[in-house]
Order: structure tokens, then C-alpha cells, then sequence
């Protein structure tokens, strides 16, 4: 079953540390050996829009050196390289972390594995930025990129297809509505409230709300599925729509996000 807890990092620049988690749907022995074989994280830390990792090579284990070389999107070369401090397949791989543009200071990197009934949950722990905060700022941003491509890539050799995000605009039978509700309508829109925030529970929806155009308000709903007939299915759901009182939306997939 997939997981919709995508990759998450917050980069807590007063204490120098950054936290970052992802859920990935396979176990964590699969997760442990795309973490640390020399064959595997080329074919997936990076992208052809920002830059990729070119060659990689490690010796897992304790004292263990570990260098990774890559090539930015303008053909500009960079490394990072470091040292395994535990290794403790499929669940602890804690690392050191010495890159250039850091000024190659030392810092930590620890990788946390736990088996979930999704798959597995990692955590990222990075160390050790001191009061460099726009270093530590830069890395968190990093590592929630990096995870994202860990799990599309780990998710599509499972044959797992990631969510699409969808960009629904419900709109009212009247361009006036907001200003103008019924009671009857007050009751309806409170259901479709409560619709949208059983879906946001669910992890189907990201963000609702109405939305102030000047040619009328309407409503705002960004859905996290895997398809568009799934999007289409959830709207045509919404208490709104199966009122027959002329409610319908409009759905647009993202061609990519940020989040």
C-alpha cells in the first residue's frame, strides 16, 4: 500500500540541526541498500534540471570512507565525501558529512530505518552546522529533495504509482453565491465542509478554501491522487455536486510542485 507521508524537513538553524522524514512503501532493507550500494545512488540522487550524482563509492562500514561525485545542470563538477561511524543494516547508518561548498566542514549525517505497516519510515538526522544557519537553511531544503527522489525512485521499481497533484475550482451555480446563501445553501456548504475536511484526514486533500475573485468567489481544493479519474471521483462525491443545484468543478493536473 502506498504512503502519502512524502518527504518533510525542517531545519532548526538556532541549534545548527536539521530533521527530515519520508515514507517509502517497501521494507527497510531495500531502503538500507539504496542508501549505501556503490551501483544504486547514482540511479537516483539527483535530477537532469538540477544535477546528478555520477559515481559513487563506499565502504560500509565502521571507519569506512564513503565519496560521491556529481555534475550541476551548467556541467559544473562538485563532490562530497565523509566517514561511517555505525553501520547496522537495515535500521542505523550514521555518517559523516564534508562537502566544498559548506566549506568543508565536518557534520553529521544519521539515517533511522523503522519497518511501518506502509513500508518503512526514514528519518534524517543532520548535524553539526554550528552557527553557519544559511548552510544549515540550504542542507534542509536539500535533504527533502533528496528524499522525494528516493522515494519516486524506490516507488516505481516497486511499480508503485506516485501521487499526481490536481488543482480543483468548484464553482457555484451563481457568481454572486457567496453573498447571497440561503439557508438551505448555509446547511450545504457546512456539509461540504465537512466532506472536504474528512478528505484533508484522509490525506487525499492538501488545502480547501474559497477563493476572492473579483468575478466571484470560488472554491479552491488541491487533491493528492493517483489519477485524475480518482480527482474526478472525490468531486463528483462532494455533497455540493450530488445536490443537483448546479455545483461542478473544474480539474487541472500540476505539471510539477514545490511543497
Amino acid at each position: 500500500m502506498a504512503s502519502n507521508d512524502g518527504p518533510r524537513a525542517i531545519a532548526d538553524v538556532s541549534a545548527g540541526t536539521i530533521l527530515a522524514t519520508v515514507t517509502i512503501a517497501v521494507p527497510p532493507e531495500r531502503v538500507f541498500r539504496a542508501l549505501t550500494a556503490e551501483e544504486q545512488i547514482p540511479l537516483w540522487w539527483g535530477s537532469d534540471a538540477l544535477y546528478r550524482t555520477t559515481r559513487h563509492t563506499s565502504d560500509v562500514r565502521p571507519g569506512g570512507a564513503w565519496y560521491s561525485q556529481g555534475k550541476g545542470a551548467d556541467g559544473h563538477e562538485f563532490h562530497v565525501q565523509g566517514e561511517y561511524l555505525e553501520v547496522e543494516p537495515p535500521h542505523r547508518l550514521v555518517m559523516t558529512w564534508k562537502a566544498p561548498w559548506d566549506g568543508d566542514n565536518v557534520t553529521t549525517v544519521t539515517y533511522m530505518l523503522e519497518a511501518v505497516e506502509s513500508g518503512t519510515r526514514l528519518t534524517l538526522r543532520h548535524e553539526g552546522f554550528g552557527a553557519r544557519q544559511d548552510a544549515c537553511r540550504d542542507h534542509g531544503s536539500g535533504w527533502e529533495r533528496v528524499l522525494g527522489w528516493l522515494n519516486a525512485f524506490l516507488a516505481a521499481e516497486a511499480g508503485i504509482k506516485s501521487p499526481s497533484i490536481f488543482h480543483c475550482r468548484m464553482i457555484p451555480p451563481r457568481p454572486d453565491f457567496a453573498f447571497t446563501l440561503t439557508e438551505e445553501e448555509r446547511v450545504l456548504m457546512d456539509r461540504h465542509a465537512d466532506y472536504l475536511r474528512g478528505k484533508l484526514a484522509e490525506g487525499t486533500m492538501m488545502l480547501a478554501g474559497p477563493v476572492a475573485d473579483p468575478a466571484g468567489p470560488w472554491g479552491l481544493a488541491i487533491l493528492r491522487v493517483g489519477t485524475e479519474a480518482e480527482a474526478r471521483a472525490l468531486t463528483d462525491d462532494d455533497p455540493v455536486v450530488r445536490s443537483g443545484q448546479g455545483f461542478r468543478y473544474e480539474i487541472l493536473p500540476l505539471m510539477s510542485a514545490i511543497m
